[in-house]
């Protein structure tokens, strides 16, 4: 990998933007959530050129090729994995290790980054174990989160958690487990005191913090405490791996709906967000109890120019954070805001609002910040001049700040008619202020382009029987399952020791590893046999991988069959049941069934190969007359003719 360690390779991969990439060598136009234009790698009148800014990759279905924003620069530019990476890297002003071998304090560092987010997704869920198992968590932690009008299906979406009230049940468990007091105490997941350690979030419900791929950063704990001497909210401490003005919660689950309605709206809190996502309104984020900063705006700018602000009635609140509104001007995004009612909040609105009544209520009471900023300072100035001249200068200020001129321009003659202001007077004062703006401003603007030329690949167009169809199907799709499934949580059949047979719940992953094991059955796909090992291998020590971690190997041919399996999604509008009371029947709907129909058309398939395997050789025995060969074959064709019927019995059980 050129010697650029795992971690900066996952901040490259995340601060790219495969839409802004790719849009410098394709005319992209927006169809629905996705980005459509004409392959780039052939000729073609009607495009079928796919980009899909929320899972990050590109299928062109005219040549089949699709990847990451690595793999378009590698296949369209002829980069390397290394060049690619470092044109990302360049592009996005993120700083590379020198061109030498890393150092043992990089290393070390690196090793560091991993254990700290091993650790966190541990104790996420430990967490979560102890809200919906252990009596202490379902009487104190859930009945909150019921109490609060979370439904258990958003609950376990959001992954909320409960910390046990004793102070030493983490703290116990994660050393037990071997983790570094070091790393816990980082992490402000332990504490230590007078050579005595405990849990920090003691007595509090979870909330875990994502990065945009979903690993958990960190974790916000209420108190639910009465006694106002306790701080209501505790956060996880910076670390190498947390920075919180870098983060938005929420945006791992919502970035896909803030495409696809183009717009981004912005709270405060964890519960604004769990309460609006939960009444339909997906595309929502939140600073968590944050002043706004520049990194948070860029992230949501990576998804949509659009942010809605939604403020509760608190006036002095709102006040403090008109910076916010400024830093989302300065980045040339547009900025909409929302008041809700005295004593009403994002959280208490949604729930006790249909979706439909609170989509109108925003759709009603949209405001663009001029109109917004004005009311709000003005009601102040009781027609003072002297503040009223200091409102109209600061609105001014917020106006200059926007880096297009014909915006600014527009929003200056509505500020000639709102104020009855000359426009020559408008005109100077935004001129000067822009000036000033631009004057302070540091602008960098600098890019690579290098083209290395490589032989074309030539293609060998193989004609396939309906058999090896039928295989190379069962291979994907399997491999489709455990990719797209492997945390969910399946209940299949088990014989136990006293050969009853009784239901036990595991997770996909697990299931099929387990069952291909069981039989020694793998991918002969090499391709799908080098991920089947590698999730196997992960399994081994404990560790589920997400697709994410996928899309970041250098392996390609890995990269794109993960892409093959993340554009197969298809997007169900909310509509059919909220307006049509139409449940659809979507394949995580029924997964028990999808993932036993896998396995064992699977398992059917492989039998099938050693079956015509073994049937050729019956044919060669009797040509040469090799009496002892042909009852040996003959013998393995009925053994596994029986096993083939046995598995066909079970694929027929499991159809409904």
């Amino acid at each position: 990998m050129a010697n650029i360690p795992a971690h900066i390779v996952d901040d490259i991969m995340q601060a790219s933007r495969i839409e802004e990439v790719i849009g410098e060598f394709v005319s992209l136009k927006r169809a629905g959530s996705n980005l459509k234009g004409l392959s780039p790698f052939t000729d073609e009148k009607t495009a079928s050129f796919v980009v899909s800014p929320a899972k990050q990759i590109f299928k062109c279905f005219s040549t089949g090729k699709g990847g990451t924003v690595v793999t378009f620069l590698m296949e369209k530019e002829h980069f390397s994995y290394p060049e690619a990476l470092k044109w990302l890297a360049n592009k996005y002003q993120i700083e590379l290790p020198e061109e030498r071998a890393p150092t043992q304090e990089e290393l070390d560092k690196a090793s560091e980054i991993e254990s700290l987010y091993i650790i966190n997704e541990f104790a996420k869920n430990h967490f979560s174990h102890n809200l919906w198992e252990e009596t202490e968590g379902k009487s104190i932690g859930l009945s909150y989160f019921l109490e609060r009008g979370f439904s258990k299906d958003t609950i376990e979406k959001f992954q909320l958690g409960y910390c046990m009230q004793s102070g030493q049940d983490f703290t116990q468990t994660a050393l037990t487990k071997g983790y570094r007091k070091e790393y816990l105490e980082k992490l402000g997941l332990v504490k230590s005191k007078d050579d005595r350690q405990f849990d920090f979030f003691s007595g509090r419900v979870l909330f875990p913090i994502h990065s945009v791929s979903g690993r958990v950063l960190g974790f916000g704990g209420r108190t639910l405490s009465s006694d106002k001497k306790v701080a209501k909210y505790f956060n996880s401490p910076e670390s190498i791996i947390y920075n919180k003005s870098e983060i938005l919660y929420g945006l791992h689950y919502s970035k896909g709906d803030i495409i696809k309605y183009n717009n981004c709206f912005l709270c405060e809190g964890y519960t604004d967000v769990i309460s609006m996502f939960q009444a339909g309104v997906k595309n929502v984020v939140s600073s968590s109890g944050t002043s706004l900063t520049k990194q948070q705006i860029k992230l949501i700018q990576r998804y949509t120019q659009n942010i809605t602000i939604l403020y509760d009635g608190d006036a002095p609140g709102i006040k403090a954070s008109f910076r916010g509104i400024d830093l989302i001007l300065e980045e040339g995004m547009n900025v909409k805001v929302v008041l809700f009612p005295d004593g009403e909040d994002p959280d208490s609105f949604a729930k006790a609002n249909t979706q439909a009544d609170l989509e109108s209520y925003i759709e009603e009471h949209t405001q663009d910040f001029v109109s917004f900023k004005s009311d709000m300072l003005l009601s102040d100035t009781k027609n003072d001049p002297v503040k009223r001249s200091t409102v109209i200068k600061d609105i001014l200020h917020s106006v200059s700040l926007i880096p297009d001129q014909i915006t600014r321009t527009v929003y200056a003659k509505d500020l000639q008619e709102r104020f009855q202001i000359e426009e020559t007077v408008i005109q100077l004062e935004l001129a000067r202020l822009r000036n000033e703006t631009v004057a302070s401003q540091n602008i960098l603007d600098s890019r690579l382009k290098e083209s290395f030329i490589k032989t074309p690949e030539t293609k060998t167009i193989v004609l396939k029987d309906e058999f090896k169809i039928k295989y190379d199907f069962a291979e994907f799709d399997l491999m489709r399952i455990l990719i797209k499934y492997s945390t969910v949580v399946v209940n299949v059949d088990h014989l136990n020791d006293k050969n009853e047979i009784e239901k036990i719940e595991t997770s996909v992953c697990e299931l099929i590893c387990h069952e291909l094991h069981k039989d020694e059955f793998t991918f002969a796909n090499p391709i799908l046999s080098r991920i089947h090992r590698i999730i196997s291998e992960g399994l081994a020590k404990n560790e589920f991988y997400k697709t994410s971690y996928f899309l970041r190997m250098e392996d390609q041919e890995i990269v794109k069959i993960i892409s093959e399996i993340e554009s197969d999604d298809v997007e169900i509008s909310h509509n059919w049941f909220s307006k049509y009371n139409i449940d659809t029947n979507l394949e995580i709907d029924k997964i028990d069934y999808a993932v036993l129909s896998a396995v064992y058309s699977f398992k059917i398939c492989k039998i099938e190969e050693k079956l015509r395997a073994i049937r050729s050789e019956i044919v060669r025995a009797e040509k040469e007359e090799e009496m002892d060969n042909l009852v040996i074959a003959l013998s393995e064709q009925i053994k596994f003719e029986k096993i083939k019927r046995l598995f066909s019995e079970k694929l027929d059980r499991i159809l409904y």
